[in-house]
């Protein structure tokens, strides 16, 4: 009994330690301040774009400084909404495209082509499908506009991750296999976490990639169906149509305080977290920094409430899925094997001929030869500009690249800047374009075309920078002790290393260059109007005109010259850069 008292004062400070342990301090404070925030801003959202379809007619959009905030927040919702969208089509069709070679057979065609389908053209087909699936709701309208932001994202992430997927290094693989992981842990501890840091930045460059097309989705108008939904894009669409400079520069400065807001409350975090991931850690390394991320770690009740789903995820980190059985079924013969093969191929062979025959009867009742002549020789003049743009921006962004993802604390720095620059909408320099034209009676045909790459040429960077992120540093560190200098170390050290990460960002460049065309080949401000010869102007002005057969052909035009473009240069040249991969 004298030890009562002992034990009671023990069992007191036991309890007030546990209550220590669990009592909230103030990084759960400025947790939940963030957490209410959010939840209110995307209940006031929601309840938005659920109002009536009668209200944008009745309260159009206006310049008016006061609703830039309600715009802002209404765009960034599309965008988070597609962005998630494209995350999961990338982890589901990109996973699938690595893992079946029958499914990649299909996949990464159909990712060429709806690659090289402009936005526009999405738009002219879905447009009164969405409206007619929520009549009288603004909901229609908004599904159109996400849909159409999640066409110029989601085709970059899922050819990053489709990449990574299929250049895992060997003996990683074979360890994981040593290891007896199932497919299902082998996707989950292995794969998903080397293609984390591609798949990072360029969901990074796909939201601000998606800015790019921001005015197209939201002020639409396809022949006699025009729908202007509130947003910036809608505000710069007015703005310019109005040559209005000092609503366009709100504009550029509203989007400059999202672009921070969500480097800082999102990607900022995400790559402090994902930094474990990485396969090298070396000493002395600088880690990638974010305060977010450090509130995060140091919160007691959301790590407490987080408690029930990393129960979930570690139970779901044992399961077993797609081991393999200690005895393995008879194999089926070779000759069956290639029977399929040929099976399946003739038949998506016979599926392409049927639309390409459908495609051509459809044109063929309304348009004539010289329609065809004029989308195909518009076709080449874009192609062209396309593939001197292209190499122009590698020249220029390759070498920088590299230097910033070498150096991992400049990258830090870049970041934003680089998402920024990325997201500027080259919708906003067109009016200064028109204006330089105009005044100097240069040739449009030439001028306009740096355009088409103002938004695309990020891809390039960003994927640079990632695969320079991702150089292993004992092959850095082997390149020193050899001393290997100037154009050895570029040839023979770092362009191998980066090439999967190039070629990744050049075919996700070209295809939003095709894209970007519908664009920039057809620039206004206010009452003047520039056109530049090619596909893109073809498919733009019969998008305006709301001639369908026109668009079929342009987009089925384009759709051919990026296929082959993508099967003749980029797809060899995958290929190749998997095989190094493997072989290293």
């Amino acid at each position: 009994m004298i030890f009562q008292p002992h034990n009671r004062s023990s069992q007191s400070d036991a309890a007030a330690l546990a209550r220590g342990r669990i009592a909230p301090n103030i990084y759960d404070l400025i947790a939940f301040a963030m957490l209410a925030a959010l939840v209110m801003l995307l209940a006031r959202g929601a309840a938005d774009m659920r109002a009536p379809a009668d209200l944008l007619s009745t309260s159009p959009v206006t310049l008016d400084i006061g609703n830039l905030p309600e715009y802002a927040l209404r765009t960034t919702l599309r965008m988070f909404a597609a962005i998630i969208v494209s995350l999961i089509f990338t982890f589901v069709v990109a996973t699938l495209a690595a893992k079946s070679r029958r499914a990649e057979m299909v996949i990464i065609p159909a990712l060429d082509i709806l690659q090289s389908v402009p936005v526009l053209g999405f738009l002219t087909f879905t447009v009164t499908f969405f409206l007619g699936l929520f009549p009288g709701s603004q909901l229609g309208a908004e599904c159109a506009a996400i849909f159409a932001i999640f066409t110029a994202q989601a085709w970059n992430m899922a050819f990053s991750f489709y990449q990574s997927l299929r250049t895992v290094p060997a003996d990683l693989d074979e360890v994981s296999r040593g290891f007896g992981l199932s497919a299902w842990q082998r996707f989950w501890r292995l794969e998903a976490p080397f293609a984390a840091p591609g798949l990072i930045w360029n969901t990074m460059m796909s939201m601000s990639g998606g800015w790019f097309f921001v005015v197209a989705s939201e002020a639409i108008t396809v022949g006699n169906t025009t729908v202007q939904l509130p947003g910036i894009g809608s505000w710069l669409a007015l703005a310019i149509d109005k040559q209005d400079f000092k609503a366009v520069a709100w504009a550029v400065a509203t989007m400059a305080v999202l672009i921070l807001l969500y480097d800082q409350l999102l990607f900022r975090p995400v790559v402090a977290w994902a930094d474990k991931f990485r396969f090298e850690q070396t000493a002395g390394q600088e880690k990638p920094r974010s305060w977010l991320y450090d509130v995060l770690r140091h919160t007691r009740l959301i790590k407490i409430a987080g408690l029930p789903f990393s129960w979930v995820w570690q139970r779901a980190m044992l399961l077993r899925l797609g081991r393999r059985r200690i005895v393995e079924p008879t194999p089926s013969p070779l000759w069956l094997a290639k029977a399929l093969d040929y099976l399946w191929l003739a038949v998506i062979i016979g599926v392409a001929l049927w639309g390409i025959v459908a495609a051509i009867n459809y044109i063929s009742q309304t348009l004539g030869w010289h329609d065809v002549f004029e989308a195909f020789s518009g076709g080449l003049v874009t192609l062209l500009r396309v593939i001197l743009l292209i190499a122009l921006a590698s020249l220029i962004w390759v070498p920088i690249g590299v230097w910033i993802g070498l150096r991992p604390a400049i990258a830090e720095r870049v970041q934003p800047l680089a998402q920024f620059l990325a997201a500027f909408p080259a919708n906003v320099l067109f009016p200064f374009a028109v204006v330089a034209i105009v005044a100097t009676g240069v040739n449009p045909n030439v001028w306009l075309s740096p355009l088409m790459v103002l938004g695309t040429q990020w891809y390039i960077l960003f994927n640079v920078i990632a695969g320079a992120s991702a150089f292993p540093s004992d092959l850095k560190e082997a390149a020193a002790v050899f001393r290997i200098r100037s154009w050895s170390w570029w040839k023979n050290v770092i362009l191998p290393g980066i090439f999967p990460y190039y070629v990744t960002g050049a075919l996700t460049a070209s295809g939003g260059s095709w894209n970007a065309s519908i664009v920039a080949e057809v620039v206004s401000w206010g009452n003047t109007r520039l056109e530049a010869f090619g596909l893109g102007s073809y498919i733009a002005k019969a998008t305006e005109a709301g001639d369908f057969p026109r668009v079929i052909l342009g987009i089925a035009v384009m759709s051919l010259f990026v296929t082959l473009f993508n099967r003749i240069l980029w797809r060899p040249l995958y290929v190749f850069a998997e095989r190094r991969m493997r072989l290293n």
